[in-house]
């Protein structure tokens, strides 16, 4: 059987620059950075005391005031970002067989607020086991498909994808699979991630993998430069309608994009570092251009894992150089990290949709918070430092790499019929 077509017919997003679709687009092509000082907890005894925070969020405004209380801040933004790219969609929930609408959903955390919540509130009190009855519901991370399968009576494929920071990536390769292979017609694919609190940013610092740029927190997110210090971290959620080409003309769908190929690997190298030659980056960009029946020099822009951290930044660089080869100078490069901070299981997410925004505007959201080149990264390598880019383009590659030595990278393309 022939492989079918799979596109991407509706998007939401809640980000740090952007509470919306469209207020996440504004972010990226303005270069607007969304760290600040963190106001979720008092972090006066932290190493590192700003992330990039979700502003104004308030989830009644979205949800049912009993139901929000009854989820992790994971799962809402789950469920408000489901809702915008449902409704973007256009789908008709009353005409589409829901038996063939599947949910796969990822986080690569899931309820870490209410664990640490439901454990300090036992471990404070007199020893008496007083859970709430939600919290195994609300902590765990295939929660979150649940709901938004209940909620809509998607019967398809439903499941959660959680490997590190590159959840997301693999939840929509897999949903792209699911429909590639006809074992459903759409499935609403995504990630969220709500880590910002004492346990995450603790265990972060105690790593050394944050940046503790405290005195300049908008400038902390640095990738390639050379005083970069760690990554910052970020929440929120990004959705995607993935949707069978047929099915999506047939009702006339918008098309923003379509998926061309995935690829899945593994460094086995180390728990938290990557492969010094980029060997598992490599291979993950080999692997889905190999799916997409692609040549590297069709590739106009790698929106990269670049989380600003002294080790990753390299060696993804590195094996850009080793998969383009001569090609790696005329694409644009950017990490989009550099003003969302990273969003860990829901990274992959909204970094696919910062791929179809480049896509559908021409314009390549910018690496920002570049003051000092690194002698490491060839000048003739365009970085897309500071400012977004105009450019006619129509693959994008985007990459997510894992704590675990987890890799996936997703092939975006424009639409032609």
């Amino acid at each position: 059987m022939p492989k079918r077509r799979v596109v991407i017919t509706g998007l939401g997003a809640i980000t740090p620059i952007g509470n919306s679709l469209q207020e996440y687009w504004n972010g990226l092509s303005n270069g607007v950075s969304g760290s600040a000082p963190i106001t979720q907890f008092d972090t006066s005894k932290f190493k590192t005391k700003f992330a990039c925070e979700v502003k104004n969020f308030d989830p009644n405004q979205h949800l049912d005031r009993k139901d929000a209380r009854r989820m992790d801040r994971f799962t809402q933004f789950a469920m408000v970002t489901s809702d915008e790219a449902v409704l973007d969609s256009g789908i008709n929930l009353d005409a589409v067989n829901k038996d063939r609408v599947g949910v796969i959903w990822a986080s690569g955390i899931g309820g870490i607020k209410t664990f640490l919540d439901e454990v300090s509130s036992f471990a404070t009190g007199d020893g008496t086991p007083r859970f709430s009855p939600f919290f195994i519901p609300m902590m765990i991370a295939d929660i979150a498909a649940g709901l938004i399968s209940i909620k809509y009576g998607f019967r398809g494929p439903n499941f959660a994808v959680v490997s590190a920071c590159a959840s997301s990536s693999n939840a929509i390769g897999d949903a792209f699979m699911y429909i590639q292979s006809n074992r459903a017609d759409m499935i609403l694919t995504g990630g969220s991630e709500a880590a910002v609190n004492e346990a995450a940013m603790g265990g972060f610092n105690s790593m050394k993998a944050l940046s503790e740029r405290n005195e300049s927190p908008e400038t902390a997110s640095r990738p390639f430069d050379l005083d970069r210090d760690g990554f910052v971290l970020g929440e929120g959620a990004g959705a995607l309608m993935l949707e069978e080409l047929e099915h999506a003309k047939a009702r006339g769908a918008k098309i923003y994009g379509e998926i061309v190929g995935y690829g899945a690997t593994a460094d086995a190298y180390h728990m938290t570092a990557p492969h010094p030659d980029g060997i598992g980056a490599s291979n993950v960009m080999k692997a889905a251009l190999l799916d997409a029946e692609m040549n590297p020099n069709e590739v106009d822009y790698v929106n990269v894992h670049g989380t600003s951290t002294p080790l990753g930044d390299p060696q993804e660089i590195k094996a850009i150089q080793n998969v383009f080869g001569e090609h790696a100078f005329n694409i644009n490069i950017s990490s989009t990290k550099s003003m969302t901070g990273h969003l860990l299981g829901g990274a992959g997410a909204i970094e696919a949709i910062a791929g179809l925004f480049a896509i559908n505007k021409g314009i390549i959201p910018p690496t920002i918070n570049h003051f000092t080149d690194d002698p490491a990264f060839d000048k003739k390598l365009n970085l897309t430092f500071n400012k977004a880019q105009h450019r006619d383009v129509k693959v994008v590659l985007s990459n997510t790499f894992g704590f675990g030595g987890h890799n996936a990278s997703i092939i975006l393309k424009k639409f032609e019929e």
